[in-house]
């Protein structure tokens, strides 16, 4: 089946003027691969001397994955964005499946006492990771089919919540509140953009502030961690543990950083240093210099995916533009939460970082995610639109007469 939807010719990658993508975000996005895997490196060579007797073992996984992303990258931008389309409510389905099977006991796979990866042998795959881009394509195909009623009318606008509540409620039940909270953002957001008035989303979002309270309220964990980031140092040994070792990696970091390798706190100071809190390793090594840096290529990606989207929207391609706006707003949302939670702004979550953290599934779906926008900002800037069309050679074989962006 996979074969069928990938058309190697013509894609950004085989036309008539070679490969054929927007640069400046892929440049952005391997530089992020690039340091992510010096990290990885760095601050998990201590825990894999321990755990498994080879220093560089999490490094090798991590190059694994790196290659299978960039492989997903590539297939992925071969697919067209009609295909995507096409296919939205397939793939919700599939989404939902997988959501189901990840806690049925057997087949889902418990780690940290939570069950939020389906074991394959040695490797072990997220269901959540990819249920939140589903989501963002099926919803983008939503607000293309229905887009006056979700203007005009209150149906339209709940008919998406049918879906988002119960794959928000099979996320609880692993649970993963950030991913709850990251997918719901990335919705919220695409239906503001797909013309939802400014009272129904102001509705909307204070329903899901009242919602986080009382999911918050339900779980004493959760109230912990809410109460603790706030002061961390008044349990510094308990519930305020992680925190603290951040902020000291923080502190230890200064403008320039220790140097890498050096980092203290990847000695078995810092819980999670090669997956959540792999920027406040970062930070200790390269300091504020590096951290802010790190920060700047994640501002300019993201911000990149928002301009293709609005490049899409400008060339007619509605669906194109709201899978490009929902893609980016998972990686904000994602972004500002992990970072949130390394400063101690935000209560510790288990998100991932795009890009830079360890772990297989985040990295080859932020690959792939990476592939699709590349897919659109080639189809705007060729005018090639939404519906499947054939072309030949010389449909590619001159420069667009607008020029690249």
């Amino acid at each position: 089946m996979i074969f069928g939807v990938i058309k190697p010719y013509p894609s950004p990658i085989i036309s008539g003027r070679g490969v054929d993508v927007d640069f400046p975000m892929l440049a952005g996005c391997l530089a992020l691969l690039g340091l992510g895997l010096v990290m990885i490196t760095s601050a998990s060579s201590e825990v894999a001397a321990v755990q498994s007797g080879n220093a560089l073992y999490m490094m090798t996984r991590h190059l694994i994955y790196l290659v299978l992303g960039l492989g997903a990258c590539v297939a992925t931008m071969m697919v067209p964005v009609a295909t995507w389309q096409r296919l939205g409510w397939l793939m919700l389905i599939g989404a939902f499946g997988l959501l189901v099977m990840v806690i049925v006991p057997g087949i889902g796979r418990e780690v940290n006492g939570s069950m939020r990866w389906i074991g394959f042998g040695m490797f072990n795959v997220q269901p959540s990771e990819i249920a939140k881009v589903f989501v963002v394509i099926f919803l983008a195909g939503y607000l293309i089919r229905r887009q006056q009623e979700v203007r005009e009318s209150w149906m339209g606008f709940f008919k998406p919540f049918i879906v988002l509540l119960p794959m928000a409620g099979l996320l609880l039940m692993e649970p993963d509140f950030g991913a709850t909270v990251v997918m719901m953002g990335a919705a919220a957001a695409m239906l503001f953009l797909g013309g939802v008035g400014l009272f129904r989303f102001a509705l909307m979002v204070a329903l899901a502030v009242a919602a986080v309270f009382v999911l918050v309220q339900a779980q004493p964990y959760r109230m912990a961690r809410l109460i603790t980031f706030t002061d961390p140092w008044s349990d510094q040994f308990g519930s305020g543990y992680q925190l603290t070792q951040a902020l000291i990696a923080f502190g230890r970091g200064e403008w320039f950083g220790v140097g890498l390798g050096n980092s203290v706190q990847k000695q078995f100071y810092l819980p999670e240093a090669h997956t959540d809190f792999v920027f406040s390793v970062l930070a200790e090594e390269l300091g504020v210099v590096g951290s802010l840096a790190t920060v700047a290529l994640f501002v300019f990606v993201s911000i990149r995916a928002m301009y293709i989207g609005m490049w899409a929207e400008r060339a007619k391609q509605f669906f194109a533009a709201y899978t490009a706006y929902g893609l980016a707003f998972l990686w904000i949302g994602q972004f500002l939460i992990n970072i949130g939670v390394n400063v101690g702004l935000l209560p510790t979550k288990g998100l991932t970082l795009p890009f830079l953290s360890y772990g297989g599934s985040s990295l080859i779906i932020c690959c792939a995610s990476l592939g699709l926008l590349l897919r659109i900002e080639w189809e705007s800037r060729n005018n090639m639109g939404s519906e499947e069309a054939e072309f030949s050679e010389s449909d590619f074989a001159e420069e667009p007469t607008h020029g690249r962006r």
